[in-house]
């Protein structure tokens, strides 16, 4: 789809929808803002569905703005698109999901060997955890080069602010800390932040 606007891209999190892109709608007036429903659940399948659709939605060439939150910033990072991104909005990305994979073993009181034998590991908070999925994070590295703000919460619990700082210090992104915000901006406060966060150059 091609008619002409600027195309901005939303990426939901974790148990969200395209139907979010709604919200954003009003911030880009003269663009045509989509979401986008990923069907899959890994870096090396949703990347590549992120990346047909951008090539479906805007063709080969033509650049746009991204808006990803939580889980949907990290598939983007494996999308392989980031060149033609004019400016990427993560939310309380994650961007460092082999500490989060490490971090949940511990809660466990599981070790990477008992991940290695068993494959999968099922957690008493209701999260799978991978070997291979492990795996494939630490065989491969982000690269990341569009310009990028990134919005967290000072009291995010699920994304240490350090991990953020250390993507923003590698890939030249700004970050924006809303310190009484935790991982999901979904209050009247917290979401007039975002926008206006949005809309500051």
């Amino acid at each position: 789809m091609d008619t002409g606007n600027p195309l901005v891209l939303y990426l939901h999190g974790k148990g969200g929808s395209a139907a979010e892109s709604e919200h954003y709608k009003p911030l880009f007036p003269n663009s045509d803002v989509i979401g986008l429903d990923y069907r899959t659940a890994t870096p090396w399948e949703t990347g590549k569905e992120i990346r047909a659709a951008v090539e479906a939605l805007c063709g080969s060439e033509r650049a746009f703005t991204l808006i990803a939150n939580s889980i949907g910033a990290f598939f983007s990072l494996y999308a392989g698109v980031d060149r033609r991104i004019r400016r990427a909005y993560f939310i309380s990305p994650v961007v460092d999901m082999e500490q989060m994979i490490c971090a949940m073993l511990r809660q466990t009181g599981a070790t990477e060997d008992d991940l290695r034998r068993s494959g999968e590991l099922r957690t008493p908070f209701g999260e799978t955890l991978s070997w291979e999925y492990l795996c494939y994070v630490r065989t491969h590295p982000v690269r990341w080069l569009a310009p990028t703000k990134i919005l967290c919460g000072g009291r995010d619990t699920l994304v240490p602010y350090d991990t953020v700082r250390a993507f923003a210090q590698k890939t030249g992104a700004k970050v924006t800390v809303m310190e009484e915000a935790g991982h999901w901006f979904h209050t009247p406060g917290e979401l007039a932040f975002l926008d206006r966060w949005i809309q500051t150059p």
